[in-house]
């Protein structure tokens, strides 16, 4: 298992994480696309589990995934719709009213439409097989995965072999 992030705080809170489940993990500070000249070819499944929002340019990160998976290799995401009910719940609830997260995580301007993630997706040269809703449950410390994608969604792509 490799994990990288660019951010070394968070790099260090995964530390501890990997630690605590005994998996042995790499743990790396580098782009995506600098791993991608490094690797390809390399990796069965990739996660970019909510982190799409946070990168300058989504579709350089899905082509450097496309490069690290091996032919029929899986891309499995999670991100945030760009609609009014995700601006409520992600950015006025999370942000501001619950605290979960710290103020200014999330830019509504950054969310990705599925649509938006399917064309990225295609153009990365990936066959999308699956998009579903993904809705948080704060409450209970969980999530649950349904039809509604018009908060925050889960999907899953193939690269053809």
């Amino acid at each position: 298992v490799t994990a990288i992030d660019l951010a070394p705080d968070l790099l260090k809170i995964a530390r501890l994480h990997g630690l605590e489940s005994g998996v042995k993990v790499d743990y790396r500070q580098v782009a995506a696309e600098s791993l991608a000249e490094q690797l390809p070819a390399t990796f069965d499944a990739i996660s970019c589990m909510e982190m799409l929002e946070h990168v300058p340019s989504p579709p350089s990160v899905l082509a450097a995934c496309a490069t690290m998976l091996k032919p029929g290799g899986r891309l499995f995401l999670s991100t945030l719709n760009r609609t009014p009910a995700a601006f409520a719940l992600a950015i006025v609830g999370a942000e501001y009213i619950a605290r979960i997260l710290p103020k200014g995580t999330h830019q509504y301007r950054d969310f990705i439409k599925p649509s938006e993630l399917a064309a990225w997706l295609r153009d990365a040269g990936f066959e999308l097989e699956d998009v579903s809703g993904l809705m948080y449950e704060p409450w209970r410390n969980g999530a649950r995965i349904g039809r509604r994608t018009d908060v925050n969604y889960l999907a899953c792509a193939r690269k053809p072999s």
